[in-house]
């Protein structure tokens, strides 16, 4: 197995492996001390456990480097113990997963068979001399310790990624749910501003323009009641102007110095190089309420991070399309695209495009989304306009 450099992924079903690799260690180590080792070998054991514990897998965490040195040191130690008492040969099976998960392949193959020499030599100085079960034995260990390390890195490649899955999957979440939040705020703004300029701001208009009615037919002479209508007048007038402006104030931030066209012009600019993204505009533009500019607006943003995040593409472009009857909003990109579902969103879904659809839809639109592998995607919007113009008044 080749070690990796990355750091390392600390998940349970890891640290209980590493724990296990460390308690099988110091069993082999004791078992082959018991079994009638001289007072050389009994010194030789002990420091090498000592050794082993001083390092162990947590070297990696400060140096690949250091935890080589550390490596070389405890097998220096083995193979001298080895030479004195054959039956701390045994040790080598957790040397073996070191050196698998401690060296590249390169190395670690050749250390390995090197160490399976040791043990073979250790065990053809034992009574009974050299035979055929003292070399298979060892090999059968080394191959067995070589499968262990490679479903190891396998179980750490699969975790590694699952975690990453899991850290997408969390912080998509978090982005749909602020997403969701700042939509929830900017339609109360919107609603708020359509209240006040439908109630309020009709209702002082009104005001205003029965007190001029009536100072105007007023008799010559009535300089009193004039002057007291024109005050109702005036007062009207100035309410009227501060209801204005709370509109004015509870306009997106987006849109408050632009119009819709401009905004998306912004948005596109914000993003590259790449994606390189441009906007055209097809139309005259027309005055939309707040609700279908706002959504229009989330919606391209919303595509437009797909695509840095996804699609893996050059170029993207944003078209705003002012028709007939109706207001669309294509953005489209040459990147990878995607196996689409039946409702044209990624197998699998996708929080984003869910929430556009559904943000879409709520304004009586409707939201397309093409795209097959290698063939880009293309996410089409169209608000129905005549219902639009009568909503903004």
């Amino acid at each position: 197995m080749t070690s990796t450099d990355a750091p390392p992924v600390h998940l349970p079903a890891l640290r209980v492996m590493s724990a296990a690799l460390h308690v099988m260690f110091y069993a082999l180590l004791v078992a082959g001390l018991l079994n009638g080792a001289g007072p050389g070998a009994i010194v030789l054991g002990v420091l090498l456990g000592a050794a082993y514990a001083c390092g162990g897998l947590s070297a990696v965490r400060v140096s690949r480097q250091a935890s080589r040195f550390w490596l070389a040191g405890v097998a220096a130690l083995w193979v001298a113990l080895a030479v004195l008492d054959p039956a701390a040969g045994y040790v080598v099976f957790p040397l073996y997963l070191l050196c698998l998960h401690l060296l590249p392949t390169r190395w670690s193959l050749p250390v390995i068979v090197l160490l399976t020499g040791v043990v073979v030599a250790a065990q053809a100085t034992t009574p009974g001399g050299l035979t055929p079960a003292k070399v298979i034995g060892p090999c059968v260990g080394a191959l067995v310790a070589v499968l262990t390390a490679y479903g190891y890195s396998v179980l750490y490649r699969e975790s590694a990624t699952r975690q990453r899955l899991i850290d997408d999957l969390v912080r998509t979440r978090d982005e749909l749910a602020a997403s969701q939040r700042e939509a929830g705020r900017l339609a109360e703004r919107g609603r708020l501003a359509r209240e006040i300029h439908d109630t309020l701001a009709q209702g002082l208009s009104s005001i205003v323009l029965l007190s001029r009615s009536a100072e105007s037919s007023l008799p010559d002479g009535a300089e009193s009641s004039r002057e007291r209508i024109r005050e109702i007048g005036a007062t009207a007038a100035d309410n009227l102007a501060e209801a204005r402006r709370f509109v004015a104030a509870l306009t997106p931030p987006s849109l408050q110095d632009a119009t819709l066209p401009e905004a998306l012009r912004r948005v596109a600019a914000g993003y590259g190089p790449v994606p390189e993204v441009s906007f055209h505009q097809d139309g005259d533009a027309c005055p939309l309420p707040v609700e279908a500019e706002v959504a229009l607006l989330r919606l391209a943003q919303e595509a437009l991070a797909n695509v840095r995040r996804h699609a893996d593409a050059h170029r993207a472009a944003v078209t705003l399309s002012y028709l007939d009857d109706q207001v669309t909003l294509d953005v489209y990109d040459d990147g990878k695209g995607f196996s689409a579902g039946g409702d044209g969103t990624p197998r699998g879904g996708r929080f984003g495009l869910h929430g556009m659809r559904e943000r879409i839809t709520d304004l009586g639109g409707r939201l397309e989304i093409e795209s097959a592998p290698g063939e880009g995607t293309v996410v089409a919007a169209s608000l129905p306009l005549t219902a639009l113009q009568g909503a903004a008044r």
